[in-house]
């Protein structure tokens, strides 16, 4: 491809561990590339300096200059496409893609794509798992878990693998044309980023993209969301799909069916696993448990592994993780409920467990989301919430008169506050539905900040 002024030069916006990913991919390939930022001291910088003294870098603002001079441009997930300079860029011919785009062109090995607003790192693990049990050299990355991921190109030179699991954000999909995996699925969409998309057509939109080029889609039959949309180009592409739900019965793919008086796992109208076998508890668990399986089934991972799996996997932290149990209530650490509809999985499971009521510490950033979605499960299983953050106001006017409302200005303070507010039989469950980015570097430095604060009460 050439550039506006025939410079041939790529270059990544972003430097983050994806931006860094990328240059160390280029710089292996012998392939020219530059480096922008509107930061002045990205995460990545430290580490780039190190390994690429000579690479020209540009921080404090995208260039339109320079972006029009690109060859092509590698835009890392956290940019969106309609940032002004990128789409001016745009507008003017110059190409973009992302790491996952290059990705696909490169990988051998066959890919299983995940995608979805819940529940994607728990698949994504659990996946990766059943081909470990199964002897699989498998590369597990891309979104998965945020910055303790690897990011898909540096998969790539971990050598030889036999599969690829990937987890994929909207972000991600963006700049992803043809993904062309071997099995692909999106397991659930709630309200979820609205303050990076327009709509929440345009965020289902940006997931759909993972279907582009696929051989085999796995359906959640309770999900009408991760149906591919009726695009001829994506029905054409889809060779295979096979399904599974638990409250939609198929004889074909996983089902939930009672057998010898107890809920089971069943694949093709048999049982195959008691409920009470799996490991990772929950409803929203066992849908996750379903769908590994069917992915799993997609590329000829055996039975037996993948069953072994589900009995030893215990699941990953920051997800309705039990802390601790302190003068008879239960401290449950959800701080990866970074979406109402995560908070509403979380309370739920949590809710069906618990003798007593739910004091729910939450709050954050809430990325425009509708947050009376939670009023039906508020009044089910809540009596106190206690509110941290930049959003706290937004979420009290939405629960207001519905449930008493405590606020904190530190996860300490939050969580003295649901000690004192929690009898014997009740649990303590720190479910933000919110972005944690105002207080915190992540969700797991607020989950660790919550156990910290749990142990402290000790």
């Amino acid at each position: 491809m050439k550039a506006a002024n025939g410079s041939g030069v790529k270059v990544i916006v972003g430097l983050g561990q994806t931006g860094l990913s990328c240059a160390r991919y280029f710089a292996a390939k012998d392939i020219q590339f530059r480096v922008m930022d509107s930061r002045f001291s990205p995460p990545a910088l430290a580490e780039f300096r190190a390994e690429f003294p000579l690479v020209e870098l540009e921080l404090g603002g995208f260039s339109i200059e320079s972006l029009l001079q690109a060859s092509e441009i590698v835009l890392s997930p956290g940019i969106s496409l309609k940032t002004p300079e990128i789409a001016q860029a745009i507008s003017s011919g110059v190409p973009v893609t992302g790491d996952i785009d290059i990705f696909s062109r490169e990988a051998k090995a066959p890919i299983a794509a995940i995608t979805g607003s819940n529940g994607k790192s728990t698949v994504v693990t659990l996946l990766g798992e059943m081909a470990v049990k199964a002897g699989r050299q498998v590369g597990v990355g891309g979104n998965l878990d945020g910055r303790a991921s690897t990011p898909a190109l540096d998969l790539l030179r971990a050598g030889e693998r036999d599969l690829y699991v990937l987890e994929l954000s909207s972000f991600q999909l963006e700049t992803t044309q043809q993904l062309n995996a071997d099995v692909v699925t999106i397991l659930n969409i709630s309200e979820d980023h609205l303050d990076r998309y327009a709509s929440m057509h345009d965020y289902m939109a940006a997931k759909q993209r993972i279907f582009n080029g696929c051989k085999h889609i796995v359906v959640n039959r309770d999900e009408p969301e991760s149906l591919p949309w009726s695009s001829p180009d994506v029905q054409a592409q889809s060779t295979h799909r096979s399904s599974y739900g638990i409250d939609h019965f198929s004889a074909e793919g996983a089902s939930v069916v009672s057998h010898a008086g107890q809920t089971w796992l069943a694949v093709d109208g048999q049982p195959v696993i008691a409920a009470s076998e799996i490991r990772i508890a929950g409803r929203h668990n066992l849908a996750n448990a379903m769908a590994a399986f069917m992915l799993g089934r997609a590329v000829g991972l055996p039975t037996d592994a993948m069953l072994d799996t589900l009995r030893e996997f215990p699941g990953l932290p920051h997800r309705c993780q039990l802390v601790r149990r302190y003068k008879g209530v239960d401290y449950y650490n959800d701080s990866k409920g970074t979406n109402v509809g995560a908070t509403l999985v979380a309370l739920e499971g949590i809710g069906e467990r618990t003798a007593g009521d739910i004091v729910l510490i939450a709050g954050g950033v809430g990325k425009e989301q509708d947050f009376s979605a939670l009023l039906p499960a508020l009044d089910r299983f809540v009596k106190r919430v206690v509110l941290i953050g930049k959003d706290a106001d937004k979420i009290a006017h939405v629960i207001e008169h519905r449930v008493d409302i405590m606020r904190a200005t530190s996860m300490e303070e939050a969580v003295k506050e649901a000690f004192l507010s929690a009898a014997v039989g009740d649990a303590v469950l720190l479910s933000p539905a919110c972005a944690s980015y105002d207080m915190f570097k992540d969700f797991a430095h607020r989950g660790r900040a919550f156990a910290a604060a749990v142990e402290a009460l000790v």
